[in-house]
């Protein structure tokens, strides 16, 4: 299994002999609904379009894992899963093979990866949008994606899971509270699934951000800290904290 960071929610992850993009944000800026005063990201160095995709998978339609810009540079015969917000979003575009995945719902990548729609994150009042389980089927090995620290018990059915992404750090609002949730729910996460390896996600890596909103965002934790509260519950994850580009082999045995 490889996986390469492509800054802020997105990843290339190579397992099954497939290749698959995750909420790829590679070109262009970051606004929500083109409000740039309000918030915005800019790459200081773009990514290039990964050669030889098999499949793109979205969790969510925000901007920040449904880009736009960067589906509109993709080849739109690419097939597509995704949650039903970010479905909408690529059929708009064009995209021709998009399958949606509600919770509890699986889509099997050319006999080689199977992919599970679990509960993620909260947007709005009424709706969750979706995480994803993928099982490299030929070895057993699982990888769980999620990328602001919303974890449904029905993960536990899983377990245990050799790689979680998501974020180890919390990102907050005054008044409005954690918008992205890391440190105890990235620990009760590993407690549940005693995953081998954790990166974590929706890190700034290259990227600058800007606007009224970032004034008031605070972060809170770090990789040393998540390593320390691991320790102490006596559990063996190592945290690997990618650099945006690198592509890693991750050293995972398989269980028995």
């Amino acid at each position: 299994m490889y996986l390469t960071w492509l800054d802020s929610n997105s990843w290339l992850l190579e397992i099954g002999q497939q290749r698959i993009l995750i909420d790829p944000w590679l070109v262009g800026s970051l606004t929500f609904a083109n409000v740039d005063w309000l918030f915005k990201g800019s790459l200081t160095q773009e990514r290039p379009i990964p050669d030889n995709i098999d499949l793109i998978v979205l969790s969510q339609g925000l901007e920040d894992h449904a880009h736009p810009p960067t589906l509109k540079q993709l080849d739109r015969n690419i097939p597509v899963v995704a949650s039903p917000n970010g479905a909408k979003v690529v059929r708009e575009l064009g995209y021709t093979a998009v399958t949606t995945l509600a919770h509890g719902e699986t889509d099997n990548l050319n006999q080689q990866v199977e992919i599970t729609a679990v509960p993620g994150s909260p947007i709005g009042p009424t709706l969750i949008e979706n995480g994803y389980v993928f099982q490299e089927l030929a070895t057993g090995l699982k990888l769980y994606y999620e990328p602001h620290g919303y974890h449904s018990p029905q993960l536990k059915q899983f377990a245990p899971i050799d790689v979680v992404i998501t974020p180890i750090t919390d990102l907050s609002l005054p008044v409005v509270g954690a918008i992205i949730r890391g440190q105890q729910k990235a620990l009760e996460v590993a407690e549940w699934l005693q995953p081998q390896v954790m990166l974590p996600t929706a890190s700034p890596g290259d990227v600058m951000y800007e606007g009224l909103l970032v004034k008031f965002l605070k972060a809170v934790g770090s990789g040393d800290e998540m390593r320390s509260q691991l320790a102490k519950q006596q559990l063996s994850t190592q945290i690997i904290e990618p650099r945006p580009g690198d592509r890693l082999e991750l050293p995972l045995q398989k269980r028995h």
